[in-house]
């Protein structure tokens, strides 16, 4: 089921990755699967590949991380920043390191960052326990880490477990940014106006079929985009 890479049970390390997640009992170097004591780990979101591509170098970066889910799981995504937006910093006169939810909070004071802010941000704070290389950490600036948040339509979670069950509750709208994403893929265009008919016969296919990925590639191929898309040359 496509709800497996936002949260499973198991995921797949070799020992190498393994130290780097604090998973004990792994040796050698093949990829190998390993069912999971915690739901920490599970699924594709809380990989470090993933967690790493939407961080900074020397830190996390939440709206980042929160607008990737925004888009690739929510199908929502925010609009691009305005190019005079100030990098964040430390307050001057500040007498001790911010965490960067507090750093952020300053930011959202300004009416126009705040709007796009309140969709993202809580998304991306409930992987703040993830590091900037996707290590699991308690705190940050010797601060306890407070992965909580409150999403627009008003679920609200403590931390990435909980969070998962809110994105796993959300199926039908993955399944459609899924669905759209792959037609792209798989007609090699962007999505017209016709579509729309066939991505609600893919996912009412899907919800049949407990909304396994093979019956989401089978109905594409199956579609009349598909069997029957033109070469844009002729």
């Amino acid at each position: 089921p496509i709800t497996d890479l936002i949260d499973s049970n198991y995921t797949y390390v070799n020992r190498s990755l393994a130290v780097h997640y604090g998973i004990e009992g792994v040796s050698g170097e093949a990829m190998q699967r390993v069912e999971l004591v915690d739901r920490r780990r599970g699924g594709v979101l809380t990989t470090a590949a993933l967690l790493m591509a939407q961080a900074d170098p020397a830190r996390t970066n939440v709206p980042r991380r929160g607008n990737f889910i925004a888009a690739a799981i929510l199908g929502t995504p925010a609009r691009p920043p305005p190019p005079d937006v100030p990098e964040l910093t430390e307050p001057e006169g500040s007498d001790r390191p911010l965490t960067l939810r507090e750093r952020l909070e300053q930011h959202r004071s300004d009416a126009q960052c705040a709007s796009c802010h309140a969709k993202i941000d809580p998304l991306g704070f409930g992987f703040e326990n993830f590091d900037a290389i996707g290590r699991w950490r308690d705190e940050e600036v010797g601060k306890p880490i407070d992965a909580s948040g409150e999403l627009p339509t008003g679920e609200s979670f403590k931390d990435v477990v909980e969070l998962k069950d809110i994105l796993v509750k959300r199926k039908d709208e993955f399944a459609k940014t899924l669905t759209t994403q792959l037609m792209i893929y798989a007609l090699g265009r962007g999505p017209i106006a016709k579509d729309a008919c066939v991505v609600e016969e893919v996912l009412e296919a899907a919800r049949q079929n407990d909304y396994r990925f093979r019956t989401f590639v089978k109905a594409i191929v199956q579609s009349g985009p598909f069997q029957y898309r033109r070469n844009p040359e002729y």
